[in-house]
Parts: structure tokens; C-alpha cells; sequence
């Protein structure tokens, strides 16, 4: 736990960039409660507010690039930030605000999950421009966390060992590549390349359904771990064991939609 005194604060902290979910499915309060899970701690810098609930995005309203650079340059000044982690960033001068923040603290280490659509497909952010700017977030981020979809999309390439080639040459040192968007029916692969060399392939059952915030969750567990000082193959295993069992008690707000990971 946080230490009452200031100069002794023990718990590792994870800085996050991310948008406000008002369901609590996703964004902030999902990388809240995974890095709580973690045994870090999370501070906060909202990138946007959005207005939807656990199973659809009806809009959003970015925070400017100033407001988000004051509540990060005010948390570093108190907090032992080891580790960053973004997800929904919403604007392209948000997306620079945080090249600019990372550029400043290059000791940090940095989890990119590249957000561009909710699961449930809501726009958060214009596609084409986000994915250009992505590109001088990538030689920053120790590890970037994306779905198929969002690997091709950052990428241009449908195939996905080309896709991941393409992104080392943009600069990646770490990609998490998450298999469950592609059609395999019983089970979910999710492939950790370092420097461009396979670590691991890891298999798990894949679950009936669609699920709120599981991106967001495992990203954030995993900063948490590396915040704490695990190597980054440590910190994906332990976060990819910890999301399959919170997934397997989601809850269901909506009968047939997406279930709510059960985080706790």
C-alpha cells in the first residue's frame, strides 16, 4: 500500500492515458481495476470523455492536449511512475502530447495499446488520421498490445506475419499480437514477439461471446507487472492467466451482448 509519508511511498505506480467509459466496462476504470489486481498502483490522465454504456459508443469529447499534459506533468511530480499505458488517445495533438510527455521520461516504460474502435465498433477517432500518428508511438512503447485488427489497420498488411515484420520496421521492440478476432472457433492464440523473434505462443479456450474491456484489462495488468519489475514474457503470462479467469465470471448487463469482465 501507499505509505502516508511522501518520501516513502513503496507501490509502484502505472500512469494511464485513457478515456473515461462511463459503463466501467473499458478505459479508465477497467486499467484502474487491473492494475489494482496487478499490486500496482494507477494514476490518471483522462484523454476523453465518451458517452456509451457496456454495449455501444454514441460519441466523445477529447480533452485538449494541454489539460492532458498538466495532469500528467502534476502526477510525475509526486507519484513513482515506473511504467505508462495508453489506450483510447481520440485526437492526433493527444497522440503528440503523449510522444511529447514519453520523450520527456524515457525511463518509463511504456504499454501502447492501440485503440481505434470499441468492441462494440464505435468510432473513437477517425481511423486513417490515428493510425498515422500511431507511428511515432511505436519506436516508444517496451510493448504494444494489438488485436488482428488493429495490427492490419496499423500496419496496411492483411497478413499477419507480414503485418508483424512491418511493424518491427517501424520501430517496435515488443508486439502482443491477440488472436481473438480471427476465426478460429475453439480456442484464442495470442503470439508475444521480442525484437522481432517469437517468445512465446499461448493457447487458451475461447469463451462464448463478446466481452467489454478485455483489451484494456490485459494491457493494463501487464504495465502493472512491469511496473513492479517482471520482464515483459513474466508479466504477459501472468496477465493472460489472470484476464482468462476474470472473463470466465463475466457478467451479463444486456442478455445476448457483450458480458463485463468481473475484475475483482
Amino acid at each position: 500500500m501507499i505509505n502516508q509519508k511522501r518520501d516513502e511511498i513503496v507501490r509502484a505506480t502505472v500512469l494511464c492515458f485513457s478515456g473515461l467509459d462511463p459503463s466501467g466496462g473499458a478505459g479508465l476504470q477497467a486499467d484502474i481495476e487491473a492494475i489494482g489486481q496487478s499490486g500496482a498502483h494507477a494514476a490518471i490522465a483522462c484523454t476523453a470523455i465518451t458517452v456509451q454504456n457496456s454495449q455501444e459508443v454514441f460519441g466523445f469529447e477529447a480533452t485538449s492536449h494541454d489539460l492532458l499534459l498538466a495532469q500528467a506533468n502534476a502526477v510525475v511530480k509526486d507519484l513513482p511512475i515506473r511504467c505508462v499505458k495508453s489506450g483510447m488517445l481520440g485526437t492526433t495533438e493527444n497522440i503528440q502530447a503523449l510522444s511529447h510527455f514519453l520523450r520527456q521520461h524515457p525511463n518509463y516504460q511504456y504499454v501502447l495499446d492501440p485503440v481505434l474502435v470499441a468492441n462494440s465498433g464505435g468510432a473513437l477517432g477517425d481511423q486513417a488520421t490515428l493510425v498515422a500518428a500511431f507511428q511515432q508511438l511505436i519506436p516508444l512503447a517496451t510493448l504494444i498490445t494489438p488485436n488482428t485488427v488493429e495490427l492490419r489497420a496499423l500496419t496496411g498488411s492483411n497478413d499477419l506475419t507480414q503485418a508483424t515484420k512491418k511493424l518491427f520496421q517501424m520501430g517496435a521492440n515488443a508486439v502482443l499480437v491477440k488472436g481473438g478476432h480471427e476465426p478460429t472457433q475453439d480456442y484464442i492464440k495470442n503470439t508475444l514477439y521480442i525484437q522481432g523473434n517469437i517468445i512465446s505462443e499461448t493457447q487458451c479456450p475461447r469463451l462464448e461471446g463478446e466481452y467489454h474491456g478485455s483489451g484494456c484489462s490485459l494491457a493494463s495488468f501487464i504495465a502493472g507487472r512491469l511496473a513492479q519489475g517482471d520482464s515483459i514474457e513474466n508479466a504477459v503470462h501472468l496477465a493472460e492467466t489472470w484476464l482468462f479467469n476474470v472473463l470466465s465470471s463475466a457478467e451479463s448487463p444486456v442478455v445476448g451482448g457483450q458480458k463485463m469482465p468481473k475484475r475483482f
